[in-house]
């Protein structure tokens, strides 16, 4: 029987308290890519920075060919021929292609930089991965998915066996998803192994060969994607990372609908998108989609003071008016959770408590001094009506999964008493569990008469609350579906250009 390249036996961790990771057995075969599932806090990340060597396992054994190894660090990690790609890249913008490969093992030839040495290595990488790129080339002109196949080539040049991919594809658009696939199956053919951990559990079985799953730091589903009785299916997949039936219920539901809250006429930015007209109501869900790129970010943005200089019209709660800052669409009215929560939802620095009232702060004041009692109610109120999962308050933001993060950047706006909440992709980064959780509570907002404008990469989601959709196209709105009209393939037409039928 052949040996596996990988195996780690009887992992256990803790960090004081619970176990984190119990008793799990992980393996991977030479030239497979290989899922690991489950939901945030289930011990993904733990597991893998075992493997990485970033933390040390209280007991269990780690082989590589069949042999024992010892991983202290994430150099002796790297000596295996383990290497990670993270979802926040780790790749310098101001250097070139081939200096980010050989940043801190720069090829010298008699004390002196060899660059010919180096460019022609890293021609060698990039055509092994079939990729056209100058190693040339600045980084900062880039976009997300070449700056990740800066990354992999970083580890090809180390001899990577096994290569991590962490949440790969959240920023990148359905035909970059694509082109990273290509590379991950070139790879694949050349020997290379891969662990893909994402929450796509539609990409998951279009990649991988075969997945394990964790809940609660135990072992509870592994096999193939594949096998003689056919594909494993998304509800099963996910049945197993949250331990109850996904999508048994319908979070949808008829509403009535108001009379028009906000009137977009002729918005235009320069460069990023043109002549946007649409109509929203009060308690209305409507989604807008396309590929990345489009300009509906920017929209967003201009709604909320972040980008002041546009052109147009905007018409809010029957009144013409001009946002220039977002201290005046808070007094408009309008609230919004931005995308990317790591980067632009939540000041790691500070706590759960800090970060919801940080918006609010004034409601709490009372002469020079912050009412802390009145301010821990009404986080506490409101954390418990998105049923968010925390242990104190005072706690470190970073202390909480994805979901419950994002809960917590849901709180802060929703403390405003926002009429209209421009949520941009409110479930990135968040496992399945969680992103029900946030359909559920935004349904229950327009239940209670707020308007959402949700803004989002995957169709399905749309599909799943909204009443209607816009779909973008190069900075303009391609067309308007009704919630009867939405399907995968009418979003794909209308975002790729064309027109229905």
């Amino acid at each position: 029987m052949e040996t596996k390249l990988l195996k780690m036996q009887n992992i256990c961790k803790s960090f004081g308290g619970p176990l984190v990771l119990n008793n799990v057995n992980f393996e991977v075969d030479k030239g497979e890519i290989h899922a690991l599932l489950g939901e945030n806090g289930a011990g993904k990340s733990t597991l893998m920075n075992i493997l990485g060597g970033v933390v040390h396992a209280n007991s269990g054994e780690i082989l590589i060919d069949g042999c024992p190894v010892k991983i202290s660090s994430p150099s002796d990690a790297q000596k295996y021929g383990i290497a990670f790609v993270h979802q926040e890249l780790n790749v310098v913008n101001d250097l070139k292609v081939y200096e980010n490969l050989f940043l801190g093992r720069e090829i010298l030839k008699r004390g002196i930089l060899d660059i010919n040495s180096m460019r022609k290595a890293t021609w060698e990488v990039l055509d092994k991965m079939n990729v056209k790129l100058s190693p040339d080339a600045m980084v900062k002109d880039l976009d997300t998915s070449y700056k990740q196949v800066v990354e992999i080539a970083k580890a090809l040049l180390q001899n990577a066996r096994i290569i991590i991919f962490d949440e790969p594809t959240t920023s990148l658009s359905n035909t970059e998803i694509e082109n990273l696939f290509n590379i991950m199956r070139t790879l694949k053919e050349q020997n290379v192994s891969m662990i893909f951990i994402s929450h796509k559990l539609k990409e998951v079985i279009e990649i991988c060969d075969t997945y394990t799953i964790l809940r609660d730091g135990v072992v509870v589903a592994n096999g193939k994607i594949s096998d003689s009785k056919g594909k494993i299916t998304i509800d099963e997949l996910a049945r197993h990372m949250v331990g109850k039936e996904m999508y048994a219920h319908t979070i949808y539901r008829e509403r009535e609908i108001g009379k028009p809250l906000l009137e977009v006429n002729q918005l235009s930015l320069d460069g990023v998108f043109k002549d946007l007209s649409f109509t929203i109501n009060k308690g209305e869900i409507v989604g807008f989609t396309g590929l990345l790129g489009d300009g509906r970010s920017e929209m967003a943005q201009c709604l909320f003071g972040y980008n002041k200089h546009y052109t147009g019209s905007i018409n809010f709660k029957g009144k013409n008016i001009v946002v220039r800052s977002t201290e005046d669409a808070l007094k408009c009215g309008i609230g919004y959770v931005p995308r990317n929560r790591k980067e632009n939802g939540i000041i790691k620095h500070l706590t759960i408590k800090e970060n919801f009232s940080i918006v609010t702060l004034k409601k709490f004041i009372k002469g020079i001094f912050i009412n802390g009692k009145r301010e821990k109610d009404a986080c506490c109120a409101m954390l418990k009506q998105l049923n968010t999962k925390f242990g104190s308050i005072d706690d470190p933001i970073i202390s909480l999964s994805g979901g419950n993060q994002q809960k917590v950047v849901l709180s802060k706006w929703l403390e405003t008493n926002p009429d209209l909440l421009i949520l941009d992709n409110p479930t990135q980064g968040v496992d399945v569990g969680a992103k029900d959780d946030i359909y559920t509570i935004i349904m229950d907002l327009a239940t209670k008469g707020i308007t959402i404008m949700l803004l989002s990469n995957e169709p399905q989601e749309i599909m799943r609350v909204c009443d209607r959709a816009y779909v973008m196209y190069h900075g303009s709105i391609q067309g308007e579906l009704s919630r009867s009209e939405m399907t995968e393939e009418n979003f794909m037409v209308l975002a790729t250009g064309g027109t229905l039928q």
